[in-house]
């Protein structure tokens, strides 16, 4: 059931397409070790933010598991935060 998803994989088309401030979570996830430097810098230098959300889906937040994921949405709700109230009104 969709209800049981974490809320980052529940949103992720939308924050993939809606996320616009991309550099300042990837420094957050960089200082809360959720990706490695490597990892921060690979993203870093992709020119378009969907590309920059589909890489960190598909790399650090599919690995990380629900720590990360758990991490990643304190961040959005302190970054994006109306973006997340938004998402979270969806039914």
């Amino acid at each position: 059931m969709a209800d049981d998803k974490h809320f980052v994989d529940k949103h992720r088309n939308q924050l993939i397409e809606r996320v616009s401030n991309i550099a300042a979570i990837l420094d957050e996830l960089l200082e809360e070790d959720v990706i490695q430097p490597e990892t921060y810098d690979k993203i870093r230098v992709l020119s378009i933010c969907q590309e920059k959300m589909r890489e960190l889906y598909s790399g650090p937040l599919k690995a990380g598991g629900i720590r990360c994921k758990d991490k990643f949405y304190n961040i959005l709700r302190k970054r994006e935060r109306y973006l997340v109230d938004e998402l979270k009104d969806m039914k």
